[in-house]
């Protein structure tokens, strides 16, 4: 559904996983002119690469986090009247649910009072989302039937409170304390003097939904000096009440192969999406940063030669970037699918031939290992290379291994470069501080050129100190070559297989 301009939406982000932004959000983000966002939303989540969309959006940090200055919600109020009266369409993205302890009825009410079209778009709480994802549920049946949900923000030790404790602690029931860290030790006070036993488990939930999500276990009477202990910081909850013993039972995100380690993606950023999924669904921080980009280079040769390519016998595409740039060539010469009818494709691996089959071209050769040499193999079994013309579209700088491997079988290869691999910076000072601080467990290699771009970021002192995760043996050869540990490689060169050997090498 298109946005509607002059509108405001008040959307809820989630906690953090950004898997639990909802549906309506995501669309709402995509097509949206300007985000309005805070401090407690997860960067990704305004991305716009991420968001699929082909325009930038404007993006306004309105954020606010404890001792430092921050802009006021006035000023944010007219800041939203502002942007709604130009005619444009916004998104005021809220950590977790715009409506809970998120200040979104200030913003309802001004924008309603000023005649503005709004709409709110609710989130998932942290309150329910954080508890779950440390084993907590913040109601279980002949536990607890009731929950309550409530600020830590406001003082228990006040003469006037809005929040009667002693009412809470005989009330029973799971409590549930948002941005109370700092104000723990009075608020454990109060709930003891108003009658909750000092055995009471209290669970500390820090970064919730995030893969650095860290649980911290104690009573109403230790929760305070074991906070100060382990050094629980902000964003944080306490969960107070009986359910916290459930989570020896069903504790889940944190027994995850790969909970606590931290892995580096220097993957291309077009292709970071599969990669860093399967890592984080198996547990893993990932730190992104791209090596290198790709760079489309003139199409024209290549358009040229699929005007003819009833001439070729064989089209062989080695990546899922050739497979775009070539679909995109077809199009441009008013051609589909049909015209490769007559046409063999090759496909290094399976990744590649899905891409292939996505466009509706199904592929007639994939090699038992994915790698150049591994066609070579396959092509040299066929009776239909010698004295056949190949179409070999292709990334500048790539081995000449295969185009000369077909000229020796008899076959004329015309050649066509159409992208290259060019340094990405992106994300470099985040990464040297991680490698500094020694935080990586492994960084990811998917091609050679990954690995070049990486050592020649970094800094050949640097890029070394930390070990190499490879797709495969030509990958793990360069690394070695500049003095790079390979302490994983895949067994085949897949990003499934890659993930499988990092998860087999480092599982927890």
């Amino acid at each position: 559904m298109p946005v509607r301009t002059g509108a405001v939406y008040l959307v809820g982000a989630g906690p953090g996983d950004p898997g639990l932004l909802t549906v309506r959000g995501r669309a709402l983000l995509a097509s949206c002119d300007a985000i309005v966002y805070d401090a407690l939303v997860n960067p990704m989540l305004i991305e716009d690469e991420w968001l699929g969309r082909t325009t930038e959006s404007e993006k306004i940090f309105v954020g606010k986090r404890g001792g430092t200055p921050s802009m006021t919600q006035d000023a944010i109020n007219a800041l939203l009247l502002r942007l709604a009266r130009e005619g444009k369409s916004v998104v005021r993205l809220k950590g977790g649910d715009p409506m809970v302890f998120g200040r979104g009825g200030e913003e309802a009410i001004a924008l309603s009072a000023a005649g503005l079209n709004f709409e709110v778009v609710p989130g998932v709480t942290v309150g329910v989302a954080a508890p779950a994802y440390a084993g907590i549920p913040v109601t279980h049946r002949g536990v607890a039937t009731s929950v309550t949900f409530i600020t830590g923000h406001e003082d228990p030790g006040k003469e006037k409170s809005q929040t009667d404790w002693a009412a809470l602690a005989r009330a029973g029931g799971t409590l549930v304390l948002y941005m109370g860290v700092s104000r723990l030790a009075n608020i454990a006070e109060a709930l003891i003097a108003g009658g909750r036993e000092a055995s009471t488990p209290v669970a500390l939930i820090e970064w919730g939904t995030y893969p650095h999500q860290r649980t911290v276990l104690a009573t109403l009477s230790t929760i305070a000096e074991v906070a100060a202990r382990e050094r629980v910081i902000a964003p944080s909850i306490a969960v107070v009440g009986d359910v916290v013993k459930l989570r020896e039972q069903m504790s889940w995100f944190d027994q995850r192969p790969l909970f606590g380690r931290t892995i580096v993606v220097t993957r291309a950023r077009e292709q970071l999406s599969q990669l860093r999924t399967l890592l984080e669904a198996a547990g893993a921080t990932v730190i992104e940063a791209p090596a290198i980009r790709i760079q489309s280079l003139d199409q024209e040769p290549l358009r040229r030669a699929l005007a003819n390519i009833a001439s070729y016998g064989w089209l062989i595409v080695t990546s899922r970037n050739a497979v775009e740039l070539l679909w995109t060539a077809l199009r441009d010469a008013g051609l589909d699918a049909r015209a490769l009818a007559a046409t063999k494709l090759c496909a290094v691996g399976p990744a590649t031939a899905d891409a292939l089959l996505a466009h509706g071209l199904a592929v007639d050769l994939i090699p038992d290992r994915y790698v150049a040499e591994g066609v070579i193999e396959k092509l040299r079994e066929r009776s239909d290379v010698s004295g056949a013309r190949v179409l070999f579209p292709r990334a500048s700088g790539a081995r000449e291994l295969l185009p000369a491997a077909l000229r020796e079988m008899g076959a004329t290869v015309d050649e066509v470069e159409i992208y290259r691999a060019v340094p990405d910076l992106s994300g470099l000072g985040a990464l040297s501080e991680a490698v500094d601080a020694g935080k990586v467990d492994l960084v990811t290699f998917t091609s050679a050129s990954t690995v070049r771009h990486f050592v020649d970021a970094l800094g050949p002192e640097r890029a070394t100190k930390v070990a190499g995760a490879s797709i495969g043996p030509i990958t793990s050869d360069m690394a070695r070559s500049l003095g790079v540990l390979v302490d994983v490689e895949a067994a085949e060169s897949t990003i499934a297989s890659l993930v499988q050997a990092i998860i087999e090498r480092l599982a927890r």
